[in-house]
């Protein structure tokens, strides 16, 4: 009895038939140590001719892995050699693994630190995907920063300051220099004086501090110092002495910001909770003396802080009595810091912008300013001297019509007279020999 093969018969095959396979498959399979010897292999045929790199890497990329590879990519074209953790060179003492053609093996200028910068451009304009691969071996190397030597740290720097000015790397990427062992050996403040510098032979000032600031790091440049040299003073020294002026100034006007921004919160809450006149002149002056503010930037937080404090009526007619009422409460405060006329002037415009920009105010103007002369918060030079030339332009015309009584008062008043009133009464009435009190009323009332 014969058995029947269910199965399926195989077709016969011929010796030596081949098969056919999806192109990718044909990609060959790099180790790390081959894919240095052909980068190495490369770069050392090229030579110092960079036009022939740059060829010579676009080429290859679509042979070798460079997506798996970026990292051993980088380090060659970078420090000529295959980078252990640390930053120590893997192959050194094998000189046919490594490479002289690198950034660490270029003059030491700007320049020729460039032509480098360049041939990275074009390697990541042709391979995007090596973008974000980039900037992590950047941030690497800049915690590797110890292991390399100064005139090293000196190119990376300037190589560093150029692609941030290109917009090859983000400004985050700095972030590895806070690292607290490269700060406490002054590395960190070192690199970043040379990689400002580069970055602002690339683009004015005004491009780098614009990026400090939409990257957050203008927050924290301090961190480049050790903690006891974390002053606006030491920075400013170190890099105005660097030849950095420009972000010396920069610093200080930020790190003034976020003080008034501080000032403004803690003023905001004492106000809230009616705190003493006496107290809040107290606590604004120590302020001032500790973060070395000027009167002139206190007089405009104090107007401001002054003005959220209430919630003030929707009726013109209502609105002017409620401003009247609580400023007058709070004129000996405002007067204590508007003692300059810098000051008087800047609580003026202050003023003049606030009434302005919210329109139950727009009638109120006159009255406010009247009120601050008589509680000597303003006096008759800067009153006068902002009708002569109001620096800001809102409402201007407006105002200026508002006012032009009580100016014009003032510029016929004898000055003797008016001094003397002011000195005996601390307020502001008219001398008898000028105006009679009916006369004043008006012009209150005005």
């Amino acid at each position: 009895m014969s058995f029947m093969n269910t199965g399926k018969q195989q077709k016969p095959v011929l010796t030596g038939q081949r098969f056919k396979t999806r192109k990718r498959d044909e990609k060959e399979k790099f180790e790390p140590t081959v894919f240095r010897d052909t980068i190495v292999g490369g770069l050392n045929e090229a030579g110092g001719d960079l036009d022939a790199v740059a060829k010579f890497l676009d080429a290859t990329g679509s042979r070798l892995d460079y997506r798996r590879y970026a990292d051993t990519l980088f380090d060659i074209l970078i420090a000529g050699s295959m980078l252990a953790p640390g930053g120590t060179r893997i192959d050194d003492t094998d000189k046919s693994k490594v490479t002289e053609h690198c950034v660490f093996n270029a003059d030491e200028d700007h320049a020729a630190v460039r032509t480098y910068a360049q041939v990275f451009n074009k390697l990541i304009r042709r391979y995007k995907y090596l973008e974000k691969a980039f900037e992590e071996e950047i941030k690497k190397l800049l915690l590797f920063l110890k292991a390399f030597s100064e005139p090293e740290q000196t190119k990376l720097a300037i190589l560093t300051g150029i692609l941030l000015a290109n917009g090859t790397l983000p400004p985050p990427i700095l972030t590895s220099l806070f690292s607290d062992n490269l700060v406490k050996e002054g590395i960190s403040a070192s690199f970043a004086v040379k990689m400002f510098k580069a970055w602002m032979a690339e683009k004015d000032a005004n491009a780098v501090t614009s990026a400090l600031r939409k990257s957050n790091l203008d927050k924290k440049l301090l961190e480049l110092f050790p903690a006891n040299k974390q002053n606006v003073e030491h920075f400013s020294k170190y890099f105005t002495e660097a030849g950095l002026k420009e972000l010396s100034d920069f610093l200080r006007v930020q790190q003034s910001l976020g003080t008034r921004k501080e000032l403004q919160k803690e003023l905001q809450e004492r106000l809230s909770q009616d705190c003493p006149i006496r107290e809040i002149v107290l606590y604004l002056k120590e302020e001032m003396k500790r973060n070395e503010l000027q009167e002139q930037a206190v007089i405009g937080l104090l107007w401001t802080c002054l003005m959220n404090a209430v919630e003030w009526n929707k009726k013109e007619e209502l609105v002017t009595e409620q401003a009247l009422k609580h400023l007058k409460h709070y004129a000996p405060l405002l007067a204590v810091f508007s003692t300059q006329g810098q000051s008087e002037l800047v609580l003026l415009q202050k003023v003049q912008e606030y009434c302005y920009e919210n329109i139950h105010f727009m009638k109120s103007f006159s009255k406010i300013v009247v009120l601050f002369y008589k509680a000597d918060v303003l006096s008759e030079g800067a009153i006068l001297k902002w009708y002569k030339d109001a620096p800001a332009a809102k409402g201007k015309s407006v105002f200026l019509e508002q006012m032009k009584k009580f100016v014009e008062w003032l510029q016929n008043a004898e000055e003797g007279n008016v001094s003397m009133v002011i000195n005996t009464c601390g307020g502001f009435v008219y001398s008898p020999e000028n105006r009679t009190t009916s006369e004043s009323s008006e012009v209150f009332r005005g």
